[in-house]
């Protein structure tokens, strides 16, 4: 379904009254008159019948839904379960899109005529029927609360993100306590910036010592945890941050790596640590996201060795000087070991910030996309980019940018609109919303979009196409902004502010200017642009603007699946398989849709799409695909897989886009797990360099995995339930120990990990299936020596009542405890504790390659064959049948194997066995990722920005 309608090209760009009049001139862009954009789709009735993963049942059931028939079954499962309004089974339930929409838009309309924002009644109809059919073909979203909240009887709520402050006082620091909460109740999240709070290193006015802001994160971390975000079962979503000159910067940045070892400790001792598990709420600090805001100051320290000084909280002098680079060092440090903290760059935001008259950018809201004055709020909306790609199917393709244009002031129209009648939930947020009305105009899709028009992620020409659409769309927000202010007035801290948002135009401007244009798709977007900021110079010089701030870039989590999305914010595709459900039920596997439009934009002839289609359905990637030249498989790089995109790759895309973004933009650098905490390093300082203003990182595997300890307590009640309804009589099979014969092979093996020695040693049975294992440590008598003889036993036994070699090997690896470090082993080079080490080495010396290889396990040999040919695997080599046989599960019927197709099929993951994109992508690449379960449906989560979305129902672990 196309969002152009037939008839004649109309113009719709929102133009000033004619003389002597007041308000917007509204032009239709999609619609057609006297005809309502409902009527024009067909509607049918859905069933939405949502389960949970782990035990099947019903979380969620409404039936006889309506919805337009090219919704897609997840978009229908994500509205109808998040957004639909009133209590489910009730006459006041909303049971159709359009209800959900006309309680938006007409409380929209309604407000815009009685502030006085349109010319003519007509004009308001018009406005109203746009923005309904923007909605209705998802060409664009607002943030969540404004479907939770706008147009019910609750307190309309429309602001996703909010930004507190904290004084040195029990009074704030009490207040913020509250504030906190009341955010949280409704469904959002808060950051804020403690660096005020004087440090444990200062004296109180009594003469005793300061407890610091460290101390004070644990009451407000403990709220966090308690109090659940809009009473779903998400928990709040918050940010903490200090700056990097604050005495107590060292205990700050090293909270969440002690908790994280509390973590580890405590799961193996048998407590539940699993996300929302019974025991993890004795856990400090995990309701946060933390972040260093450092300085130009800093960064120089570091960049020439020099020392920093830390520096009183109420007189500002110096107590203290400490190395910079190995302050900058245990950043980077602790990053690469918990994924916190992220780093901001002060100067740099500061350097772009509209308001400094009115105060400092001090804070940010948790997914850092919001960086304004404190205690604000601001309300999102993001546009889908696929919606503008003009595609002829022959290859020819265009952005629409005058559509895109038009889109864009509607929708900044609708949002500068939502502050006259939102509410908020402190009268310090309200008063200053209102004052400066930040909004957030951003988009999702630009992952698809790149690699639908031919372009790598990470290419010259992707960041181009990417920053000319950044450009023109916030310097049209900006424009629109400025003509809203001849209409309804500007902002009121403009007057104060009015230099300083002038320079701030000016430098987007000139970014703009400056940019280098790439190819037929970038060109004429930058030649849009440039033409929208000359008209913003021009315009808010006579008008001044409306709004503070015009665009972010937030994570689109739950809003990116509601529009159909493929790719959420600024992120690069996940992989080029895709899972999909089916009306009806079931779901299928299919291959990206982008991938047909990408092969068609590079030349290739539709019998050779066809065959790489079809390699990219049997193996996951292009790598090898029939007639598909090397030189583009970069066009097709993804998040994850064989051609995974670098963590600088991240990072330069950021750089691009940033010039024009108001705010920030909410991403997770992902590193891989063999990143370096050097690497850590240079992506902080590569981020500063290229005037990015905050990133975090985040290394595979080094945050605890996620056991399924509730799936075990299910079953076994499961168990327990069924044997009370169905009494029929019970078949019991019990394992069978098989022991080894008095005469058995073996390997010993010394090793060393982390300074600490010891031995191992491996018995086998004679047909060479793993059967033992004996290990020494320390003395004997010792407690080490003790546990590791008991761990021993334990893990034999196991062994010879046929619990799979790979079965231990994917429990025990990448455990971390000391001693870790670097080992003697040139197989293993690093191991996270002894456990890992021994596991490792035992899936090398046991496994066949096919086995450990899924489990990531790889010899130096392996590793530096895959260096030279890009394949782990060994060339010319016989598969050993028999040994396969002895690790892998026993099979009830035998697989037919005669061909290299049959093969290839037996090995497809069966579609049934995964529920999300997330889910897919590890059974295709043998990967386990340590995302979170989702809290609703306890499916595999994935990143979103700063966050993680889950696909199956659109919950998130933090963002709307």
């Amino acid at each position: 379904m196309t969002e152009t309608t037939s008839g004649p090209a109309r113009g719709s760009r929102a133009k000033s009254a004619k003389a002597g009049t007041k308000g917007l001139r509204i032009e239709r862009i999609h619609t057609t008159p006297g005809v309502h954009p409902y009527d024009e789709v067909v509607w049918e009735r859905r069933d939405v019948v949502m389960t949970n993963w782990r035990d099947g049942s019903v979380n969620f059931e409404q039936r006889g839904v309506e919805f337009p028939d090219f919704w897609s079954v997840n978009s229908v499962n994500i509205v109808t379960s998040k957004y639909f309004r009133g209590a489910v089974g009730t006459p006041q339930r909303e049971t159709s899109l359009k209800q959900l929409i006309d309680r938006i838009v007409k409380t929209y309309r309604k407000a815009g005529e009685e502030n006085k924002y349109f010319a003519s009644p007509a004009d308001a109809e018009i406005f109203e029927h746009e923005l309904a059919y923007a909605l209705l073909h998802q060409i664009f979203s607002f943030n969540s609360p404004v479907w939770f909240n706008v147009g019910t009887s609750q307190p309309q709520q429309v602001s996703a993100c909010f930004i507190l402050s904290v004084e040195d006082s029990m009074e704030s620091i009490l207040d913020w306590y509250k504030e906190e909460g009341m955010i949280f109740k409704g469904g959002s999240g808060a950051g804020l910036n403690l660096s005020r709070i004087r440090s444990s290193k200062e004296l109180l006015s009594s003469g005793g010592n300061a407890s610091g802001p460290v101390s004070f994160m644990r009451g407000a971390d403990a709220s966090a945890g308690t109090i659940k975000s809009g009473g779903a079962t998400r928990r709040a979503a918050k940010m903490v941050i200090l700056d990097v000159d604050h005495p107590d910067i060292e205990d700050f940045i090293e909270t969440k790596v002690k908790e994280e070892e509390k973590i580890r400790a405590l799961r193996d001792a048998g407590f539940d640590m699993d996300l929302g598990g019974e025991d993890i709420t004795s856990v400090q600090y995990q309701n946060a996201n933390n972040s260093v805001r450092v300085n130009d100051e800093f960064m120089k320290a570091v960049e020439e060795g020099k020392k920093f000084g830390l520096r009183a909280r109420l007189t500002g002098e110096v107590i203290e000087e400490v190395d910079a680079k190995a302050l900058f060092r245990k950043m980077a440090e602790a990053a690469w070991a918990c994924a916190d903290p992220g780093i901001q760059y002060d100067d740099t935001i500061n350097h772009w910030h509209t308001c400094p008259e009115s105060g400092r950018i001090n804070g940010s809201n948790p997914c850092s996309e919001y960086m304004h004055l404190d205690n604000t709020s601001c309300n999102l909306a993001s546009l889908n980019l696929m919606k503008f790609l003009k595609d002829d199917g022959k290859g020819n393709q265009s952005f629409d940018t005058e559509r895109f244009q038009k889109v864009v002031e509607l929708v900044i129209t609708a949002m500068d609109i939502s502050i006259c009648f939102a509410d908020f939930p402190t009268q310090k947020i309200g008063e200053n919303t209102r004052a400066f009305r930040q909004l957030g105009i951003g988009y999702a899709n630009l992952g698809a979009l790149l690699m639908a028009t031919g372009h790598a992620y990470d290419s010259d020409g992707g960041r181009a196409l990417a920053g000319a659409i950044t450009s023109l769309m916030t310097g049209t927000a900006y424009r629109r902004s400025a003509e809203l202010a001849a209409i309804v007035g500007p902002y009121d801290g403009y007057a104060l502010n009015a230099q300083a948002h002038q320079r701030v135009m000016r430098q987007h401007a000139d970014a703009n200017d400056r940019a280098v244009r790439m190819d037929d798709l970038d060109t004429p977007v930058w030649a849009a642009a440039t033409e929208a900021w000359q008209d913003v110079l021009r315009l808010g010089e006579k008008n001044g603007f409306r709004n503070s701030q015009a665009s972010v870039l937030a994570p689109t989590g739950t809003i990116g699946l509601a529009m159909g999305c493929d790719t959420t914010g600024v992120e690069p595709d996940l992989a080029l398989v895709k899972f999909k459900k089916l009306v009806g039920g079931g779901s299928m596997q299919i291959v990206n849709g982008t991938v047909p439009q990408a092969l068609r934009r590079l030349g290739y002839q539709e019998e050779q799409i066809e065959a790489i289609v079809a390699h990219i359905a049997e193996h996951g990637n292009v790598i090898d695909a029939p007639g598909l030249k090397q030189e583009h498989y970069e066009v097709f790089d993804c998040a994850m897989g064989e051609r995974a995109i670098s963590p600088m790759g991240h990072v330069r895309m950021m750089a691009a886009i940033q010039p024009w973004i108001s705010g920030a933009i909410s991403k997770t650098v992902n590193m891989p797990e063999s990143a370096t905490v050097e690497d850590v390093e240079e992506i902080y300082f590569q981020a500063w360099k290229m005037g990015v203003k905050a990133l975090a990182i985040y290394r595979d595997n080094c945050k605890v995995g996620q056991p399924l300890s509730a799936k075990k307590k299910e079953s076994a009640q499961d168990k327990a339930e069924q044997s009370q309804a169905a009494p029929e009589k019970v078949v019991e099979y019990r394992p069978v120990r098989r022991r080894l014969p008095k005469g058995r092979p073996g390997i010993t093996t010394s090793f060393t990990v982390g300074g600490a020695e010891g031995y191992m040693t491996a018995n086998s049975y004679p047909d060479d299936g793993l059967g033992e294992v004996f290990l020494k440590m320390s003395k004997q008598g010792s407690t080490l020596a003790g546990m590791m003889d008991a761990f021993s036993i334990a893990v034999s036994v196991g062994l010879q009542y046929g619990v799979p070699l790979e079965t231990y090997v994917s429990k025990f690896t990448n455990m971390r405890f000391e001693p870790a470090g670097m080992t003697d082993d040139p197989d293993v080079r690093m191991a996270q504790s002894i456990v890992d080490y021994i596991f490792r080495r035992l899936a090398l010396d046991f496994l066949p390659f096919e086995t450990r290889s899924a489990l990531g396990i790889h010899s130096a040999e392996e590793r530096q064959r895959h260096l030279e040919t890009g394949s782990y695997e060994p060339i010319d080599e016989e598969v050993d049948v028999e040994a396969l046989a002895q690790s892998a599960p026993r099979e009830t019927e035998p697989k037919t194997v005669d061909t290299p197709k049959a093969e290839a099929e037996a090995a497809k993951p069966a579609p049934r066995e995964a529920h999300t994109n997330a889910e897919l992508v590890e059974m295709q690449l043998g990967i386990q990722a340590d995302a979170p379960l989702c809290f609703s449906c306890g499916t595999k989560m994935q990143r979103a920005g700063s966050c993680y979305i889950c696909e199956g129902c659109g919950s998130t672990s933090g963002c709307s």
